[in-house]
Formats: C-alpha cells, structure tokens, sequence
C-alpha cells in the first residue's frame, strides 16, 4: 500500500520532524531539491533548462534544484524569479522546465504574473517537472485554481498527495513519483493506494483437487424491458469463472428469461414476477436467493417502489455481501437511504458522482470539492462500503480510505460502472473480506479498462471490452 497525504497531514509531519527529529527546514529543503535534481538526471541525459521560481520554501527547492543540476554533466540552468514578472527569458527554447511556483497549500485562483509564467510554460513545449505538485492545483481536492502548469512527471516531496489524483490532478500531473527525504510520517489515518503485490492475494493459484462449490455462488438481480443489457455486462463480468466464483445466477423479470438464456449459458436463472418487462417484490422468488455468498442488485431494472422493497427485504433478511448499484441507488435515493442503517448483511454502494449526489442530498461541486470527506461521513453514518466512482474512485467504509488511480478516459461509457459491479459480485462470493475485495475490483476494473483501451482506442472500446482484458490484467499483478 501507498500512503497518499492530505495538505494538514503534511504540513503536521514536516512540523513533527523539525521540531521533534531535530532536522531543520532549511536541511530539508537541501535533502528536497538535491532528490528532485537527481530523479532529472535518471530520466533525462541533460539540456537547456529552466526552473521557475515563486516565493517561500517552493522558491528555495527550486534554487536547491538549480544549484545541483548546474553541477551535473550536460545541463544548462537558466533561473526565473516568477513574482518579479520579467518574462523574456521564455523567448529562448528549453529542453526542461522545472517548476517550483505553488506548493500544495494554494488555495485562491492563480492571478497576475503567476498566471502569465504558467501560460508561459504550458506553451514552451518543453518537458515540464512539477516540484511537490503542479502550480495551480489544490493539493487536496486536484481541482485547477484557475489555471494550472501541465506537468509531464511531477516529484512529491515524500509523500504523494490527494491532489496528485483527485478531479484535475491526473490531466496535470503527468507521471507521479515521490522521492524520500526523511519526514516523518506516523499512524495509519490516511488514505492509501493499493499495490499489485496486494492484490495477487485475491487470485492464490489453486489446487487440483477442488470444484465449484469451493468457490462461492452469486446472484445478480437486474435487468429490465428498457434496459436488458446491462445486466449481461455484469454477468459476464463474473461468468465463464473470469472472477473465479463458482456459481452465477441471473434474477430476472419472469417475462424476460428467454431473452437471456441464450446469452449467458454459464449462468442458471431466477425467475421474479414483473409487470410489462419490471420487476415486481416477489418475496418467494427473494427467498430462495438468500442461500448466495454475495447478490448484486440495481442494474437496469428502473427506478420504483418495487425495487425499493426488494432492496429492504434483502437488507433484513440476507446474510452475505449485498452489491447496490444504478438503480438500486436511485431507488434508494428516492424512497429512503435510511433502511441501510439496519442491514443485517454486509454493504456495498457503487454510485457515480451524480448518484452520490442524489443518495446524499449534495450538490455536484460539493462532492468535487470534498469527495474524500463527504464519502467517509457517508458510508460511516449509514454502516456501508462506499465505492464513489470516477475518474479516481473513492472506496471507503467510514474508517479506512483508499484511492483507486487505475483506468482511462475510454471507460467513460454506459455499462462500464455494471461491469464493474460484476466484478465485485464475483469476488466477494468467494472472499470474505468487503473492502478489500472492493478496492482490488476496482484496480482490476481500471487496469482491464487501460489494456482494453491500448487495443481499441478511447473512442472505439466498449464496456465488455474491459471484460475481455480482464484475464491479461490478473496476469499483470504477478508480474
């Protein structure tokens, strides 16, 4: 796991260090630029270089940064005291530009001659390293403070921050990479970054001896006259054994089996009553669906009471791991969230920003603004796992935080959140432990979604593409 840092968080651990470790501010500032100098040296033979400059100790890393580099073979160091607004030296052409305007404490929209030096160095075509963070972003939320340097590799200063993943931090971040200066960090109220060593545990090779009752069955409930399909996408998610569940059972509207059987020919089937093609609350058909490890509800079956009531049954009767996704959520959203409080199985929630949004009585730019706080109040009121989906999804239970930084833009398409959900369902079956399971589902999800995306483009892949790639990335946590 990999600790990633609020700004507090930060500034308590540099305090802790200098005043209890005996290591000054002006030593590790040294330790801070000497660390940055050399990672430019390993990736970059040498060249033209420029470091920007603003004011306080980002200035001095960048000074620390000049000296060094101006010492090492092939490197030819310009300096720009960015607040003193003299700007020619941007007529001339570097190869790098390293940028020590803004630390991660900016919290007002860049102005003036900031704003003139970072429009500068977006538009000098060179390779831009980001220092800590790239000036402009808020190291706690990753949003632009009005405009932003688009960094090529940024260098955290020994820790990575929230910034560097959160809303805009991925598109102006570039490559992220932390050097070590010997700032102290203790506890463990932070949130993490899961590893591939950690998530190889999910998928320990087997032995010869075993069947499919060894590993789990569940159930899928979804599926609907206007939106069959998504349903299809989360079981194919965890048939064909491609999330290692033994067993995979489809709950659909009674009228609408045969559109399904066919599709899905690893998966054995429940008939639930509906109306017109939606499900109906069928108690009888709910109870015969309690005996599975985990059931995942919500995907494309509408939003209505009935689902509603499903929802409540399953949540005081069923024992295992209860996956609410798409209309699940609303449905919850808007009959009442506060049946989760009394769940007598485990919970997870998977809603996207809009769906949180909804579930939560929040406006959009709050959770954009607050997503980490906002999601751990969440799922610590109601009991829950909460998996806030986007571009960095958020995964908590109320206590511990994850980020999920895997992924890319071309999993930005319907279906992609109920292939996921699949995944969940497929793991947890056969796991026994939610959270954990959430968060290596969901790094799965985006490393499928990245190799799906290499061979297809962003534009062309489609959500069972990232099913298809799910077999390469389990192999890539090995390797």
């Amino acid at each position: 796991m990999q600790r990633i840092l609020s700004n507090e968080q930060m500034r308590i651990a540099d305090k802790f260090t200098i005043e209890n470790l005996g290591i000054s501010s002006d030593e590790l500032i040294e330790r801070a630029g000497r660390a940055v100098a050399q990672v430019i040296k390993k990736r970059l033979l040498g060249g033209r270089v420029l470091v920007c400059m603003g004011k306080g100790n980002n200035g001095k890393d960048g000074k620390v940064i000049a000296d060094n580099l101006s010492k090492m073979h092939g490197f030819t160091v310009n300096t720009l005291n960015v607040y003193n607004g003299i700007f020619k030296v941007f007529d001339n052409k570097f190869d790098v530009i390293v940028d020590c305007i803004f630390g991660t404490g900016l919290n007002r929209d860049v102005e003036g001659n900031y704003k003139k030096a970072i429009e500068k160095i977006n538009q000098s075509g060179a390779y831009v390293v980001s220092c800590d963070i790239a000036s402009g972003l808020n190291g706690d939320n990753g949003k632009v403070m009005g405009c932003a340097v688009k960094a090529n590799l940024t260098v955290a200063i020994q820790e990575l921050k929230l910034g560097h993943f959160l809303n805009d931090g991925p598109d102006y971040s570039g490559e992220v990479t932390s050097v070590d200066i010997g700032i102290s960090i203790w506890g463990d109220d932070f949130v993490k970054k899961i590893s591939p060593n950690s998530a190889i545990k999910l998928f320990p090779e087997r032995n010869r001896n075993v069947n499919k009752g060894h590993f789990g069955k569940t159930c899928i409930i979804g599926g609907s006259l206007c939106y069959p399909g998504s349903i299809l996408l989360s079981a194919n998610a965890v048939s064909a054994l491609k999330m290692g569940v033994g067993y995979c059972n489809l709950a659909v509207p009674g009228s609408l089996v045969q559109n399904y059987v066919c599709k899905t020919p690893e998966c054995t089937f429940t008939p639930i009553k509906d109306e017109n093609g939606f499900l109906c609350y069928d108690q009888d058909a709910l109870g015969r669906l309690l005996k599975y490890n985990s059931i995942a509800i919500g995907m494309g079956l509408g939003t209505s009471e009935y689902v509603y009531k499903t929802i409540c049954y399953l949540l005081s009767n069923y024992c295992g791991v209860l996956i609410i996704d798409a209309d699940g959520l609303n449905s919850l959203a808007k009959f009442g969230v506060e049946v989760l409080k009394n769940a007598k199985c485990r919970v997870i929630l998977t809603p996207h920003v809009g769906e949180f949004a909804r579930l939560g009585g929040y406006n959009k730019e709050e959770i954009v603004s607050d997503g980490i706080n906002l999601a751990k109040q969440f799922a610590h009121t109601y009991g829950v796992i909460l998996v806030l989906k986007s571009a960095t999804s958020i995964i908590t239970d109320g206590e511990e935080m994850y980020l999920n930084t895997s992924g890319c833009s071309g999993m930005a398409k319907g279906g992609s959140g109920d292939v996921l959900s699949g995944f969940i369902a497929g793991v947890t079956a056969r796991y026994n432990d939610p959270l954990f399971d959430a968060v290596v589902c969901a790094h799965l999800f985006g490393l499928a979604g990245e190799i799906a995306q290499k061979e297809h483009g962003s534009y062309c892949m489609l959500a069972s593409d990232i099913i298809n790639a799910l077999p390469k990335a389990i192999k890539s946590l090995s390797n």
